[in-house]
């Protein structure tokens, strides 16, 4: 499988001659969605969630499929025919791909702010997206997680005690379109030397194997 980082919180996965995307948000590049076969959503919120994007893209595949959240479906009524709705604990194929769906809530920003339902998506039993949330994947060993490192809801310390308990064998900063450069040389350095395994910040648009 291909990884591509694209702005904020969003991966591409090409895979077979095959083309998912989770999380395209208002951070994203539109080019992400190119060539897309099926797209994952974790949650609502408009980081995650480009509903006008996923139009667009739509417009130019009208085979694409969507999954996420039952809460989530409500809000893509744009989309009206060709999104699933997702529980913590289904599996389904999108894009030829496996996906196995985890956790449940969005982490905790404050008391005053009522929570969201969030999903984790793992793919292949390989690689896995957490959204905005630190729920560990259970009964599986994660080759690559991506890793949520800059947001009002959480603490770098967090960060690092998700990768330590995930275990991956690698793992890639997400939901990092909050820092400059200045945040970004800080929690590479802390994330590299505290994590346990292979670390790295992807640029937007950078490719994985």
């Amino acid at each position: 499988m291909r990884l591509t980082k694209f702005g904020h919180s969003c991966v591409r996965v090409e895979h077979d001659g095959a083309v998912l995307v989770i999380d395209p948000g208002a951070f994203t590049e539109r080019a992400a969605l190119d060539g897309v076969d099926a797209v994952l959503v974790t949650h609502e919120h408009a980081d995650h969630l480009d509903v006008d994007a996923l139009a667009d893209a739509l417009g130019k595949r009208p085979a694409v499929t969507v999954h996420t959240h039952p809460a989530v479906v409500s809000k893509l009524d744009a989309l009206a025919g060709v999104v699933t709705a997702v529980e913590s604990g289904d599996e389904f194929t999108a894009a030829g791909i496996d996906v196995r769906a985890y956790g449940g809530w969005h982490a905790e920003i404050h008391p005053d702010i009522p929570r969201v339902p969030n999903l984790g998506f793992l793919l292949n039993d390989e690689i896995y997206h957490p959204g905005d949330s630190f729920d560990v994947p259970a009964g599986v060993q994660v080759d690559t997680l991506f890793v949520p490192v800059s947001a009002p809801w959480l603490r770098l310390a967090e960060s690092v005690d998700f990768v330590r308990a995930v275990a991956p064998r690698r793992a890639f900063a997400l939901h990092d379109g909050l820092l400059n450069d200045a945040g970004h040389s800080v929690t590479d350095g802390l994330m590299s030397r505290l994590a346990g395994c292979d670390y790295a910040r992807l640029e937007s648009g950078s490719q994985v194997n």
